[in-house]
């Protein structure tokens, strides 16, 4: 038995086009691409060789992914120098607990080529297209000077300035945005010691007059109607099982940690056995699978080992189904259970957020009672609502969630009339966004099929280590005041509008001078497609995927997209002065505004 570290080979360009020229750009689209053993990884290579030779076969164990599947063809290559003809198989799993690993011993299947040539592909065009962007814009724009001239290199990835363009595009929604004022209509009435709101109908109208008609037309009524009263059962949806886009979101939400950090802890727990392989995008698990024997080995904890005690005594319940299957990984769950004393920190973070979100799974949803009061007043519609929450269930265990009961209604009945406690008018103006935080950006991403459940944390990583973004706490900058005016009960001074940004600690991305002149340069120029748009990316995505379910071949989808590209790199270089001027200007302008 022995083991490797990642990839082993690396793709290069031939040594004549290691300079940097920008005359050679664009010969870099049908340069040969040399495919070598990485200089670190030649022992590696070597050790498997020579092991090979003594071997009756080799059994492949790397993680059952793309990426995994490309090493495992790696691993076979070397294996093959060693001893030509041996037999090749793969194990095909998703755990490292006992009972699994042998299940997937007895069950070896080929390796699949389709997903091998998929990242083959892959790795050619991250090289070519990230080389002669790369080199080109670095050249291009470090001739301007300036702050420029200081940077070293200035890189291109075809993931990296999509999830670039999300950033730049959110910031300046927030620079660019222009408050609209709005007014409301608010009706409060006092009765059994409490004071029930009753919410417009029409929410808001952005024109005064109309809504100081409406508003008047209810004081001239002086009574309000009651015309429905419902009482009805509802529930809070216990969490879908949990796949590895959502960890990562959650991760950034619940556990404040970025993307990156939460994926480094979960592998090095399903490393040691502990949770099962956490680069999923299943979100539903086999029926045939036993989940009340996962829950068994909970039980032991003190903090959520009751819960899972209940579950076992009768409150399990199958886990919801999710519509993604990617026919190769379960979701993410614990697979044994690890004392407190085991693990600290963040590690220990991660953890229990995995088993809690799996328990929760497996609990009922939360019950509750709703109930809901319309009334008619002049000639417009309101509402009031109010929660008793019955059986929080699976909120027992997973405390990352809320669902609170509000201050009951009072007594109303179909067909009352009352006269309001107040009635005021108020007016707002309507608040721009926060700026993008990183749940809401690996959102984004996986909407758009940029990067992969495995890559997107990578790709955020990358553009903050590109210092094209940097992350600052909160980032709420909404503003949103109102204050009563006139109406019934003279309550003066209500607030309304509604409250912009505001995060609690969770990381905004805030893009720096150079991340904004890199997407205004390139959206500027005209392109049909621009660079820091997610569409070339995402159609890349798509033809992987048809590569691997055997519908496209591997230099069908490298021809076609090189294509592309160098259909963008052409209109680039002729628009080459009308991108730097864009950077300049866009370094100007952000400098004088700060």
């Amino acid at each position: 038995m022995t083991s490797v570290l990642g990839h082993l080979t690396g793709s290069d360009f031939p040594p004549q086009y290691k300079k940097w020229q920008i005359s050679t750009c664009q010969q870099l689209f049908d340069a040969e691409v040399v495919t070598s053993v990485a200089e670190d990884k030649q022992s590696i290579a070597r050790n498997i060789t020579q092991q090979a030779r003594s071997s009756k076969a080799l059994f492949i164990w790397t993680d059952c992914d793309r990426e995994g599947e490309h090493i495992g063809s790696e691993v076979r290559d070397e294996a093959l120098k060693g001893k030509p003809g041996l037999e090749v198989r793969r194990a095909v799993f998703n755990n490292t607990e006992r009972a699994h690993v042998l299940q997937a011993a007895q069950r070896p299947v080929p390796l699949d080529e389709k997903q091998v040539n998929a990242v083959k592909a892959r790795i050619e065009l991250d090289l070519r297209l990230g080389v002669i962007f790369t080199r080109f814009q670095t050249l291009t724009l470090q001739a301007l000077g300036g702050e420029l001239a200081d940077t070293r290199v200035i890189s291109y990835g075809s993931c990296q300035f999509p999830t670039l363009g999300f950033v730049v595009d959110r910031y300046f929604r927030v620079k660019n945005f222009v408050p609209e004022q709005f007014w409301s209509i608010k009706v409060m009435h006092r009765r059994e010691d409490i004071d029930v709101t009753f919410l417009w109908r029409r929410h808001r109208l952005f024109d005064r007059m109309s809504a100081v008609i409406l508003f008047e037309r209810c004081i001239a009524a002086r009574l309000a109607k009651v015309t429905k009263l419902q009482k009805r059962p509802t529930s809070k949806w216990r969490p879908l099982p949990l796949t590895t886009v959502e960890l990562q979101k959650l991760g950034s939400r619940f556990l404040r940690m970025d993307s990156q950090q939460v994926m480094k802890i979960a592998e090095e727990l399903y490393n040691k056995g502990w949770i099962s392989y956490p680069r999923t995008e299943t979100d539903q698990f086999d029926r045939g699978m036993n989940l009340r024997a996962l829950v068994e080995k909970q039980t032991q904890d003190d903090a959520w080992g009751p819960h899972a005690r209940e579950l076992l005594n009768g409150a399990f319940k199958q886990p919801r189904g999710g519509r993604n299957n990617d026919q190769a990984h379960s979701p993410i769950h614990p697979v044994n259970y690890v004392a407190p004393t085991s693990l600290r920190g963040d590690d220990r973070r991660v953890y229990e957020f995995v088993v809690r979100r799996f328990l929760a799974c497996c609990s009922d949803d939360a019950k509750g009672e709703s109930t809901t009061v319309e009334i008619e007043y002049g000639s417009e519609t309101f509402s009031a609502s109010g929660l008793l929450v019955l059986q929080k269930n699976y909120l027992l265990v997973y405390p990352y969630e809320k669902w609170e009961s509000s201050q009951q209604l009072p007594c109303f009945t179909v067909g009352e009339m009352f006269e309001p406690t107040e009635a005021n008018i108020t007016e707002g103006e309507t608040s721009p966004p926060g700026y993008l935080t990183e749940p809401e950006l690996i959102s984004l991403m996986d909407a758009n099929g940029i990067g992969t459940d495995a890559t997107m944390a990578e790709h955020i990583a990358k553009i903050k280590e590109r210092e094209y973004v940097m992350t600052q706490a909160g980032g709420g900058v909404g503003r949103g005041e109102a204050a009563g005016r006139g109406g019934r009960g003279g309550r003066r001074g209500d607030r309304g509008g509604a409250a912009g940004g505001g995060g609690g600690g969770v990381q905004h991305f805030i893009p720096t001078t150079l991340g904004v002149a890199l997407i205004e340069g390139y959206d500027s120029i005209g392109l049909d497609t621009s660079l820091g748009k997610p569409f070339l990316r995402k159609e890349m995505e798509i033809k992987m995927k048809e590569i691997c379910a055997g519908t496209k071949s591997r230099n069908d989808f490298v021809q076609e997209t090189l294509e592309q590209y160098r259909h963008v790199f052409i209109r680039t270089q002729q628009q080459v002065e009308l991108l730097k001027a864009v950077c300049g200007h866009v370094f100007c302008r952000l400098q004088v505004d700060d």
